[in-house]
């Protein structure tokens, strides 16, 4: 059943009396219907999220004052005020009357009530049904699109999904009592776990549909995923429910008694035929006379890394109590071959005081254990969890990349006779970055092999989508209409294929955006965040999506968190462009030739950084400058001319354009 179906918010059912005036749908990306089934939404993210704010709240009204607080935390409260003001203009210009019969804007507050109004939260909060259908209404995040806005709407956001998340537990729960049939329960704890990972009850439910079942390694596997899920969010102990289920299945867990453990040791790692493996080992202390903050640090953070890394779908991990039995108790560097892994990562944490300092490294186990990456996080500590949540996100935004790079690079992974797909796709990635022409065309070879050898390869489709983009950006595309077909193509495909993998729907995202349909790139890009939020790249793209839709502010805010996240990250020098257009775009040009600079002092072959750039100077009048800028261009595309220029910009905004087009016209194009 649809969510229009489920209640209208004045008790009506759909389908008994008229439609509902509006219908609002805030379970995944906001939507808009009105009484004809029409969608309508408001431009800026900031008059959406002010339509969330207001239908969570309903009927009862919202201070002025808390809007101002939560969209727009960081600026004066005169600035706040006006925007504020700016919104909601924006929504009855959008609704027209619609709105006039429902939003109510007085002096000091602001509320969405009155009949026919219809949001889908709302009712689900009321819902009491045991349907186990009812759940899949709750498997989208509460308003997934509109993350990233500002530090307080997010934390009033986290806690409006968590009391979702709540709402969706308690109804799985009673309705799992009432599952006799132990396949379909699965069915349904699976669903749950999506919206609550560490729940406890849900992973008994699991562990003991496997045993009746019959399938007593499932029911252990289980028992393991839900150890790990449980020490991500911070429970070291499991309760004695869960342990006493699992003795009685057949496995006493991490020193139990009387039955075998549940994670056996083994000599080799699990492997699966499309990822590279990667064993996090537990962190070391380096002043053991700190055992209680610095110990629940070591291994909370551990397992962090490992839940964090497991969420790129290229690589496989393996959690550091599972790798020390596999090898023994002790995994020392000269027993590399006795560990089927890739790569290792190990580190140690080291307390001063308040600070904390953390060592991470990865080990190449296949070059002997040489060290490929390593870096230094010095932190404040006071705070466990804060501090654990925020080093695994940093040192998973670098660490992927710099895996993704290695891998890819030059006689590396060639010893079979036949290719896998996804070791052709890992092959391209670096060429891709890098830009060089000869290059470039053979990732396009490789990508195109991949593909013939395996159509439904979502990475080989997204990456292949990319770098289609590249070559219409770069101005090397023979036929450009048909690259641009192409690319969407394989960007539609890619998401169809695996809608679960972050890194493919980002890719697409970018795709759908600079061929014109931003509002789409940024739902995928919301998505993608949603799955995977250590992926910098996501948080680039988005800005970049928001730029190309005129929200440069918001924009500046999410590519500045890819930056944060990943500081060397190979695609740098896309960061720092996207970061250079919103402030082009907001006429604050210093600034935007700073990062113009360092963008193509990092990859002085990206013509897109070159074309951007060229206006900031034009405005700035460098005249001189302008004019080797435009001769580098020259030498990197065929074709270089101001309506080339503006033709290919994805901006929406005629404002935005016009000021683009202006800077190119100052800079000497014609």
């Amino acid at each position: 059943m649809g969510l229009g179906g489920i209640a209208r918010q004045d008790g009506g059912q759909r389908g008994q009396g008229p439609p509902p005036a509006l219908r609002l749908r805030l379970m995944g990306s906001l939507a808009i219907f009105d009484s004809l089934g029409r969608v309508a939404l408001p431009r800026t993210r900031k008059a959406r999220a002010i339509v969330g704010i207001l239908a969570l709240a309903s009927p009862n009204p919202v201070l002025r004052l808390n809007l101002t607080a939560l969209l727009w935390s960081q600026r004066q409260k005169e600035q706040a005020n006006a925007s504020l003001r700016q919104a909601l203009h924006e929504l009855q210009d959008v609704f027209g009357s619609t709105w006039g019969r429902l939003l109510h804007a007085e002096r000091h507050h602001v509320s969405l009530h009155g009949p026919g109004l219809s949001i889908d939260a709302l009712a689900l909060r009321n819902i009491s049904r045991s349907d186990p259908d009812i759940i899949r209404s709750f498997e989208s995040p509460l308003l997934e699109d509109l993350t990233g806005l500002d530090p307080a709407f997010d934390r009033w956001l986290g806690e409006e999904r968590g009391r979702m998340n709540r709402i969706a537990v308690a109804l799985g729960e009673a309705i799992l009592t009432e599952q006799q049939d132990p396949t379909a329960a699965l069915d349904l704890a699976d669903r749950l776990l999506t919206i609550d990972r560490g729940h406890e009850g849900i992973w008994r439910a699991v562990i003991r549909c496997h045993a009746e079942l019959g399938d007593r390694v499932a029911a252990r596997q289980a028992y393991e995923q839900c150890r790990l899920a449980r020490l991500a969010q911070g429970h070291t102990v499991l309760a004695p429910e869960t342990e006493e289920l699992a003795a009685r299945i057949g496995g006493a867990p991490h020193g139990g008694t009387g039955a075998p453990p549940m994670v056996r040791p083994a000599a080799k790692l699990p492997s699966r035929q499309s990822t590279v493996r990667v064993g996090v080992l537990p962190l070391r202390l380096v002043d053991p006379s700190h055992p209680g903050h610095a110990d629940g640090l070591a291994i909370g953070l551990a397992e962090e890394l490992t839940v964090s890394l497991s969420r790129f779908r290229w690589l496989s991990c393996i959690s550091g109590h599972g790798l020390v039995a596999m090898a023994g108790n002790a995994v020392a560097e000269a027993r590399w071959n006795g560990i089927n892994a890739d790569f290792l990562l190990d580190g140690a944490i080291q307390r001063g005081g308040n600070r904390v300092r953390v060592l991470i490294r990865i080990m190449d186990t296949r070059s002997g254990g040489e060290v490929v990456w390593a870096r230094r996080f010095d932190r404040d500590g006071t705070d466990t969890f804060a501090l654990q949540d925020e080093l695994a996100a940093e040192i998973i935004a670098q660490v992927e990349p710099e895996l993704l790079m290695r891998e890819g690079e030059p006689g590396r992974r060639q010893s079979a006779t036949v290719v896998a797909p996804h070791e052709l796709v890992l092959r391209a990635v670096p060429a891709i970055y890098r830009l060089e022409r000869d290059r470039f065309q053979d990732a396009g070879r490789l990508l195109e092999e991949a593909l013939a050898a395996d159509p439904n390869c979502a990475p080989a489709n997204a990456w292949y989508a990319y770098w289609h983009l590249f070559l219409l950006g770069q101005g090397w595309a023979a036929d450009p209409a048909a690259a641009a077909q192409r690319a969407e193509a394989l960007a539609d495909k890619a998401v169809t294929l695996d809608p679960g993998d972050a890194r493919a729907l980002t890719l697409a995202g970018h795709t759908r955006a600079y061929l014109g349909r931003p509002q789409e790139a940024c739902a995928l890009h919301d998505r993608a965040i949603s799955l995977n939020p250590n992926l910098a790249l996501a948080w680039g793209f988005s800005g970049l999506a928001l730029t190309y839709l005129g929200e440069h502010e918001d924009a500046l805010i999410r590519v500045r968190q890819a930056v944060r996240m990943s500081p060397s990250d190979p695609h740098s020098f896309f960061f720092d462009t996207a970061m250079m257009l919103p402030y082009l775009l907001l006429g604050q040009y210093e600034k935007a030739a700073e990062f113009g600079r360092r963008a193509l002092e990092l990859n002085p072959g990206f013509s897109s950084g070159y074309r951007v750039y060229l206006s900031v100077l034009g405005h700035l009048g460098r005249t001189h400058e302008a004019a080797k800028a435009r001769a580098r261009l020259a030498m990197l595309e065929s074709e270089v001319s101001l309506a080339n220029a503006v033709s290919r910009s994805p901006l929406t905004r005629p404002q935005d354009r016009e000021r683009f087009a202006e800077g190119q016209r100052r800079a000497g194009f014609v």
